[in-house]
């Protein structure tokens, strides 16, 4: 049990609850998806809600038959509702991560980019933190100050109620006929988020496996590269792009060439690395091709427009997936490897490549 994070979870009620049922088509928040979804990453040893609970009766009932703590917070007559329970709630968060070290993670469910500047506390504390809120009603300063963050809307068990047509009101006919009733239009299913792109989430992980292996002298293991991923883009999960798991992500990658697996220091977290010949070798090969049919009576060829050329040969070419984060950078491996001559041209303001015997 000391390896599993203790985690502290804090709940701004009043922001969850009203963002679901007002930017979710009038559904009831349900705690339950925050709960399973923390049980995964941690043991959660402390759980408490904010908010005037006279507002909301019935989730009271909810949250106490799941061990959560309410913490009151009256509203005077007359006051503004806006933001009551915040001050009080980052006072008792702030308390906690002094007075319980063994508590490593905070979850701040919520929505408010007022409660970033206690995100960045936190972290300064040594504290990771994950925030939770409803995607369209969360502020765009959140996430990025979160070191992972869950949108509610997207948890497993989270229920979206379809979309439903509103009923127009039937035309009164001028005609003593039996007016015909309208039909209400069948229920349609909620507009679901488009996949996200798979190749742009290979580009992404090719770069980040090459920037991991350039800045480290070790292995590059999925928990590592995970973390990685999360810190670039808190709001990263690769359920959003179809996959149930981490390393089924990587297995697929895997068999599009984009990254290697091997046996990693532990079971189930492999090593990741790219792949140091196949796809590389032949995008090279490709380079210099190119280079050599383009290349004019003085031999050279400038950089720009070069990539187009590239594609149009073999439109699926992309130096990210190979890890490179530009093209430039690609070219400069293939000189390195043999492949061309790159030289910086003054006159033409501009990289010249050449081709080199093969």
């Amino acid at each position: 049990m000391d390896h599993e994070d203790r985690i502290a979870l804090f709940l701004d009620y009043e922001n969850l609850a009203l963002g679901a049922r007002d930017h979710r088509g009038g559904m009831a928040f349900d705690f339950r998806p925050i709960a399973d979804a923390l049980a995964e990453r941690g043991r959660v040893v402390v759980r408490r809600a904010y908010a005037d609970w006279s507002y909301f009766d019935e989730d009271r009932r909810m949250l106490t038959r799941s061990h959560v703590e309410l913490i009151e917070i009256p509203q005077r007559m007359g006051a503004s509702r806006k933001n009551a329970a915040d001050i009080k709630m980052a006072v008792d968060a702030v308390e906690l991560a002094f007075e319980r070290d063994y508590i490593s993670t905070f979850v701040i469910c919520t929505g408010d980019s007022d409660f970033t500047p206690l995100v960045h506390k936190l972290r300064e504390l040594n504290k990771r933190v994950i925030g939770v809120g409803v995607e369209k009603s969360t502020s765009a300063l959140l996430p990025p100050a979160c070191d992972e963050f869950l949108y509610y809307d997207r948890l497993e068990g989270v229920d979206i109620p379809p979309t439903r047509a509103r009923r127009g009101r039937p035309a009164r006919l001028p005609s003593p006929e039996p007016q015909q009733v309208e039909q209400e239009p069948e229920p349609q299913a909620a507009a679901e988020e488009p996949a996200r792109d798979v190749d742009t989430l290979a580009v992404l992980v090719a770069q980040t496996v090459a920037g991991l292996q350039g800045s480290s002298s070790g292995a590059v293991t999925a928990s590592t590269l995970k973390r990685t991923l999360l810190r670039k883009d808190p709001t990263f999960s690769e359920s959003d792009y179809g996959f149930r798991t981490f390393g089924e992500l990587l297995r697929h990658l895997a068999k599009q060439n984009v990254v290697e697996l091997a046996e990693g220091p532990a079971k189930g977290d492999p090593e990741v690395s790219l792949p140091e010949h196949g796809d590389r070798e032949e995008a090279f090969g490709l380079l210099r091709t190119v280079v050599q049919e383009l290349a004019g009576s003085d031999g050279a060829v400038a950089l720009s427009g070069l990539k187009n050329q590239l594609r149009r040969a073999r439109p699926d070419f992309s130096e990210k997936k190979l890890g490179y984060r530009s093209f430039l950078q690609f070219c400069k491996a293939a000189a390195t490897s043999g492949v061309v001559h790159l030289e910086w041209n003054a006159e033409a303001d501009d990289y010249l490549l050449t081709p080199q015997a093969s």
